[in-house]
């Protein structure tokens, strides 16, 4: 592992400085090169470049960063299942606080998950290899957690039986839009390039690239 101090990424006109006229700031960083020596898969690893806008990180920073950076995969793989599997990304609401409950919502199933990880079976795949209790996915404690919801008290009472309201009448049309908020989204009406003739042109030169066989 080793850094670099004081470098700054080239910066463009895009994403955050769109809207940014003239010469754009210099941000100054630390460069982080991890190269990883073997990895358990047998694969070739290759360098990991990682960037800190700190300019002067010491050693116990570097340290830091890159043991964080690790780390993300468990992020991403929690919010994967957060969307695919308990469908925190399904409803289309309209209304922030809305989403923000879904969200707590959401969350509270995952805790479910992660506290029932010790009480319930591990229903595994043909295909996967067993695993202690203490190392269940959340994904897999789902499998079981409907055969421990039916042996857990359920401390509410019967749901009371109804119908569904009548909803709105056919034909009449909706009277309370959605809101629409503005995304900025670069175009080529708010795109700064020079506009010109953006035409490919086929040449013999370099044709275009066939499968074969």
């Amino acid at each position: 592992m080793r850094a670099w101090h004081r470098l700054h990424p080239r910066l463009t006109h895009r994403t955050a400085w769109t809207s940014q006229h003239g010469p754009l700031p210099i941000i100054e960083g630390t460069v982080i090169l991890l190269a990883v020596d073997r990895l358990p898969s047998g694969a070739t690893a290759k360098p990991v470049w990682l960037w800190w806008s700190q300019a002067t990180a010491t050693t116990v920073e570097v340290d830091l960063l890159w043991q964080a950076f690790l780390h993300r995969f468990d992020i991403e793989h929690t919010f994967r299942m957060l969307k695919q599997t308990l469908g925190w990304t399904s409803p289309k609401l309209r209304d922030p606080h809305a989403a923000d409950r879904w969200t707590w919502l959401v969350l509270a199933a995952y805790t479910q998950l992660r506290l029932a990880r010790g009480a319930v079976a591990d229903l595994r795949r043909p295909w996967e290899r067993p695993t202690p209790p203490e190392r269940l996915t959340p994904a897999r404690v789902r499998r079981g957690f409907r055969h421990l919801r039916t042996k857990a008290g359920n401390p509410s009472a019967a749901p009371k039986p109804s119908r569904p309201g009548p909803g709105r009448p056919p034909g009449l049309p909706n009277r309370q839009p959605a809101a629409r908020h503005d995304v900025h989204i670069v175009t080529a009406a708010t795109s700064t390039k020079p506009k010109g003739d953006t035409k490919k042109t086929k040449t013999s030169n370099n044709p275009r690239p066939r499968r074969t066989g």
